[in-house]
C-alpha cells in the first residue's frame, strides 16, 4: 500500500496541488478507491482517511446565514475561472491554466474571467466509474439506439478521451408544516334512459358530491438536490438521477486531483427558490391524499418552512463532446452509476430502409390480401 499523499502548500488561489513521492509529476484520483495516482511513473498514495477526525464531517449550513452573506469566512474560498461562451458553463482553471476548452461542448475557452469568491462545498461524491467503463457505458448506449449513425457509435469506442468533471448542486433541508382549504369529492352514480336506434337504454352516469375541508399536513424534506449550473438543460439532470447521497465525502481537494471542476451559477438563493417548488408539489400530494376522497381540489394552502438547512456538494459526471461529419454531439455519464444521457443521432440512410421495408411488407401484403 501507498505512502499518504501530502499537498504542497495551497496557493492563495485554492488550488492545491498534489505531487509524486517518487518523481514528482502531479497526482490524480483514481475512480473507485481512495489513492492518488502517477500517470508518469505508476506510485500510488493514499488519500489520508477522514476516519476519526471531528471536524471532517457532512455539515449543513443555516440557509438564513448564507442568505444574509453572514458565513464564516472557513465556508468560502477563491476560485479562477473561466466562463464558456458558447454553453455557459463556469469552469474552474488549474495548475496555473490560462486557457481549456469547455467539457460540455468542446469549445475553446481563453478568457480568464479572474478569481470568484464562492461557498465551499460540504461534500463531493468520488468517481466510482473510470474512463474506460464510462466509455464502455456510452458504446453500449449509442449500440441500443434505433436508427443512430454506426460510425458515430464507433467513433466513440475508438478510445476518444472523455472529462471527468464534478458538477455543482445544491441540497436543501426543511421542516414543514401547512394549512388548507379545499373540497372532498366523492363519487356517486345516478341512472338515466337514453334513446338509441335500438330503443330506450339505461345506463350509469358518475356525479360527484363536493364537500367543504380543510387541514394541515407536515413533512420534513432531507437533501432536496438542485443543479447549481446551467451547462446541463433540466432533461440531462433528470435523467442522470438518481444519486446515492450516503456515498458523499467531507469535500478534500484530493478527489479533484486530475479532474475538472464546474463553479456553480446558479446562486444560493436561486437554488432555494427551486427546491421550495419541488417541496410544493410534494405537499400537495400529501394534501390530496389527506383530503381523500375519488377527487380533491386545493382551494389555499399556507405552507410554513422552518429548520432550513443546504449544502454545495459535488457530483461527479463523464463527459463527451463528439463532432462527427461536421456535427457535435454531447454525452454525459453519471459516474457513480453508469447512467447515460446525449444527443439522439439519427441515420438518413437507416431511417430511408427502414421506410423502404415497410413499403415492401405492406405491398407484398395487399397483394396476397387480393389474391
Amino acid at each position: 500500500m501507498g505512502r499518504s499523499a501530502a499537498a504542497a502548500p495551497a496557493d492563495p488561489r485554492g488550488e492545491s496541488h498534489y505531487h509524486c513521492e517518487s518523481c514528482g509529476a502531479d497526482l490524480r484520483f483514481a475512480p473507485g478507491q481512495t489513492r492518488l495516482v502517477c500517470d508518469h511513473c505508476g506510485h500510488v498514495q493514499d488519500i489520508p482517511s477522514a476516519t476519526g477526525r471531528g471536524e471532517a464531517r457532512l455539515r449543513e449550513l443555516p440557509l438564513d446565514d448564507a442568505l444574509t452573506r453572514e458565513l464564516p469566512a472557513q465556508e468560502m474560498e477563491e476560485h479562477r475561472t473561466v466562463s464558456c461562451p458558447n454553453c455557459g458553463a463556469s469552469i474552474e482553471l488549474q495548475n496555473g491554466e490560462h486557457a481549456t476548452e469547455c467539457p460540455f461542448c468542446a469549445t475553446p475557452v481563453v478568457v480568464d474571467t479572474g478569481t470568484t469568491r464562492l461557498i465551499k462545498p460540504q461534500g463531493v461524491l468520488p468517481f466510482q466509474l473510470t474512463e474506460e467503463q464510462a466509455r464502455a457505458a456510452l458504446s453500449k448506449w449509442l449500440g441500443s439506439l434505433w436508427f443512430a449513425p454506426n460510425g458515430l457509435s464507433q467513433y466513440a469506442r475508438k478510445g476518444r478521451r472523455m472529462t471527468g468533471i464534478y458538477a455543482p448542486f445544491w441540497t436543501f433541508d426543511a421542516a414543514t408544516r401547512t394549512r388548507y382549504s379545499g373540497q372532498r369529492g366523492d363519487a356517486y352514480y345516478v341512472t338515466r334512459t337514453v334513446q338509441t336506434d335500438k330503443g330506450p337504454r339505461t345506463e350509469q352516469v358518475r356525479r360527484i358530491r363536493w364537500t367543504p375541508v380543510s387541514g394541515q399536513v407536515a413533512r420534513d424534506f432531507d437533501d432536496v438536490v438542485i443543479y447549481a449550473a446551467r451547462s446541463l438543460s433540466p432533461e440531462y439532470v433528470q435523467a442522470l438521477r438518481p444519486w446515492d447521497l450516503t456515498a458523499l465525502e467531507p469535500y478534500r481537494r484530493d478527489y479533484l486531483a486530475g479532474f475538472t471542476a464546474e463553479g456553480y451559477t446558479v446562486q444560493l438563493q436561486e437554488g432555494h427558490h427551486a427546491a421550495q417548488a419541488e417541496m410544493i408539489r410534494v405537499i400537495q400530494t400529501d394534501i390530496r391524499r389527506d383530503i381523500g376522497g375519488d377527487e380533491q381540489r386545493i382551494g389555499a394552502m399556507d405552507p410554513q418552512f422552518s429548520a432550513e438547512t443546504f449544502k454545495h456538494i459535488l457530483l461527479p459526471i463523464w463527459t463527451a463532446a463528439y463532432k462527427f461529419r461536421g456535427r457535435s454531439y454531447r454525452f454525459v455519464v453519471n459516474a457513480q452509476t453508469g447512467r447515460v444521457r446525449g444527443d439522439r443521432p439519427w441515420s438518413a440512410w437507416k431511417i430511408a430502409l427502414a421506410v423502404i421495408a415497410a413499403l415492401i411488407v405492406a405491398g407484398v401484403f395487399f397483394y396476397l390480401k387480393g389474391r
